[in-house]
């Protein structure tokens, strides 16, 4: 299993896949699980989905995790060649500067281009320490003109995401870019493939969404459709073992999986998720059943899918489950490739113990 989730995990995170711009991916995905004997299907919106039959009479569970990654699009391409970018997602600009990128403009014609960082020999004291806003930032490709950047196939709205990347680093660890979410997509794909072979298992709806990094569009869409009665979301949990991160938890890195038992945006978007009590109970003991450690997390400034999910129908039994990542949002974040076999071996142990007599009914634990 852990060989198998390291080169999806590599695979994925070499295929760009801005938001609303995932088809690559999507089509690696749809692979993989018709590897495994599911069928999928795919909505307006680009999810991907697959439904994989079980009890009848019993609760659903809709598995999901987005499939997008955070980046640029192109506003503007200057007389000079130069091309201007707006921001899709929560881009860190002062991780920005100096970074090699792509306009995914498709397969074998991507084109590379470095975001300028101004020359250090002519930069001013009151410059040293300033971080460039983005609306001044320009990404060079080598172009001389804008008829040889337009020739190239970039035009207004093209998507720019950072240069793949993948770097393995000791003790299991994996470096590069989009981590987040490529991470929980081998996952959940694992996850689906350990699933197919146990019986008795609730109906699983195996959902890769969209636009997650584009304010949470896709998965909503599908649980509408869908009508789960359990939605279980994969994302990444802030690890807080690095001396920046101190003060916002305990989750480690190398520790095992995490479970969010509060998040709230608090920037903008009003919205998060308190996770239903009976699937804190459902983890809790599969962790104990299946000797897989349990992390728990408790952040503002996260936010995920599930906020919006919860809310279709008569609600929705929703939790956040995911694996311990460093340097969110940056060009090189780092997870443990432990950390996901740990995920997925608790995943299956919990979804196969999701019963027709789940409770559903809060008083039963709130006194």
């Amino acid at each position: 299993m852990r060989e198998r989730l390291k080169s999806s995990l590599i695979d994925l995170m070499m295929i760009p896949g801005l938001s609303g711009y995932e088809g690559r991916v999507r089509r690696y995905l749809k692979a993989g699980l018709g590897e495994i004997g599911l069928k999928t299907r795919t909505d307006r919106m680009g999810n991907l989905i697959a439904t994989m039959p079980g009890r009848e009479g019993g609760p659903s569970v809709m598995l999901f995790t987005h499939m997008d990654q955070l980046g640029l699009v192109v506003r503007k391409i200057e007389k000079n060649g130069l091309v201007r970018v707006e921001r899709l997602g929560g881009v860190p600009e002062r991780a920005l500067a100096a970074q090699a990128v792509i306009f995914s403009i498709g397969e074998g014609r991507d084109v590379p281009g470095v975001i300028a960082n101004k020359s250090h020999h002519a930069t001013g004291p009151d410059e040293k320490y300033k971080v460039l806003p983005y609306q001044d930032i320009y990404i060079d490709g080598g172009f001389a003109s804008a008829e040889a950047v337009l020739e190239a196939g970039i035009d207004i709205g093209t998507p720019v995401v950072y240069r793949p990347n993948v770097v393995e680093l000791a003790n299991g660890r994996i470096a590069g870019t989009s981590v987040d979410d490529r991470a929980g997509c081998a996952v959940v794909l694992e996850t689906a493939r350990q699933l197919m072979d146990i019986s008795p298992r609730p109906t699983v709806h195996i959902v890769f969404s969209t636009q997650e990094e584009f304010n949470l569009r896709g998965a909503v869409t599908a649980a509408q459709v869908l009508q789960p009665d359990i939605a279980i979301q994969i994302d990444l949990i802030l690890a807080a073992d690095t001396p920046d991160m101190a003060s916002r938890g305990d989750v480690v890195l190398g520790g095992g999986p995490g479970m969010a038992m509060f998040s709230f945006h608090g920037r903008g978007t009003l919205n998060g998720t308190i996770p239903h009590p009976g699937l804190v109970q459902l983890f809790e003991n599969a962790a104990r059943e299946a000797g897989v450690r349990l992390q728990k997390s408790a952040h503002i400034g996260c936010l995920t899918d599930s906020s919006y999910v919860q809310l279709v129908g008569q609600g929705v039994a929703s939790i956040d489950m995911g694996f311990p990542m460093r340097y969110s949002h940056s060009a090189l974040e780092v997870c443990d490739l432990s950390d996901l076999e740990e995920l997925t071996r608790l995943l299956v142990s919990a979804i196969a113990d999701v019963r027709p007599s789940f409770p559903f009914d809060r008083d039963i634990f709130e006194q």
